[in-house]
């Protein structure tokens, strides 16, 4: 009987890593030429195409072959269509549109991070003087325009497990707002929540921005300064930790969320939305990845799994805590109860 044969050793995989920052700039090109805007609205051939994005023939049938090769587009004869995924977010006319991610995710201040991640390696944080937790950083008004999209689903999705339709009268706290999708989302489910919103002045003008326009600015205030320093009020019923404890060793995040206890009245509750990743640290690759993120932007932050957070509010004086997967997104929702 013979044995299979041997799968031979092949650089596939290491030229296809090497090369994914090219990946970046078709998907970049693509959505800043309205390329899947212009075949949602029918243009299928080339000529047609080249014509409604104001390119050449050249150019535009060899971008939107790579975006073939990448799944972005299928294409059949000299025809090309949209991917499902790519109708849903990347039309410019899909309410689900995410293309303005783009501004943010391949800003030269995320972008030159990763240049330096050897020497990130060696010092065991970031290597650049003004990294993401600089007081002010512009790169967060930046976060909140190009971002909010992308936090939609998991803005609903977080204000449904929250129960804000219930329509009780809530206190509700946001932490490092940004966009304020999260906080804003919870207002619109319920009529009886007030909302107030920490981040830094500049970035907080963004989120006034949105709350007027959801409709909500009148119940939405805002609390301009540092999360560590500034005083919150009590009472609260909810205060929401978006995306704010991978920036931070374990004993910072505790001294944040003790402040938070602080702030809550008795049953209230600590929503912490985060890149959760499991205990092996290298699943699920979303969230297991973003540790990388945040050792080339930030002195000591993490993705924290279920176990750190765990600790971290037990440290911290919470009574209880469970672990919510956020499916279909990457995100989980760990919930600590006063």
């Amino acid at each position: 009987m013979s044995s299979a044969p041997t799968a031979q050793p092949s650089p596939q995989l290491f030229l296809d890593t090497l090369n994914a920052h090219q990946r970046t700039e078709v998907i970049k090109a693509a959505v800043e030429l309205e390329i899947f805007t212009a075949i949602a609205e029918g243009n299928q051939s080339v000529s047609a195409i080249a014509n409604r994005c104001q390119a050449s023939e050249r150019g535009t049938r060899t971008l939107c072959d790579a975006l073939v090769i990448a799944g972005f587009l299928t294409k059949e004869g000299n025809a090309y269509a949209l991917t499902r995924d790519s109708a849903t977010f990347l039309n410019k006319q899909s309410p689900a549109y995410l293309g303005s991610a783009v501004g943010f995710l391949t800003s030269p201040t995320v972008m030159d991070a990763f240049k330096t991640l050897a020497e990130a390696v060696r010092k065991g944080g970031t290597v650049r003087e003004q990294h993401s937790l600089a007081p002010e950083h512009p790169m967060w008004v930046e976060f909140a325009r190009s971002m909010a999209p992308l936090m939609v689903m998991p803005a609903q999705l977080l204000a449904k497990m929250l129960g804000a339709e219930k329509g009780e009268k809530w206190r509700v706290l946001s932490l490092a707002a940004g966009h304020g999708a999260y906080e804003i989302t919870i207002a619109k489910q319920n009529p009886n929540a007030e909302v107030w919103a920490v981040d830094w002045a500049n970035v907080l003008g963004v989120a006034q921005e949105n709350a007027r326009a959801a409709g909500v600015g009148d119940r939405y205030h805002t609390i301009p300064g540092s999360a560590f320093d500034v005083e919150y009020g009590t009472g609260y019923d909810i205060v929401l930790i978006t995306n704010i404890l991978h920036h931070f060793d374990q004993s910072t995040g505790e001294a944040l969320l003790r402040k938070v206890h602080g702030a809550l009245k008795d049953g209230g509750r600590a929503a912490i939305l985060e890149f959760v990743p499991n205990e092996d640290r290298v699943s699920p690759p979303q969230a297991a990845w973003f540790s990388l993120n945040m050792l080339v932007a930030t002195p000591a932050g993490d993705a924290h799994t279920y176990s750190d957070l765990q600790k971290m509010l037990k440290n911290t004086g919470y009574r209880s805590s469970e672990n919510h997967p956020l499916l279909p997104t990457f995100f989980n929702v760990v919930i600590g109860v006063k």
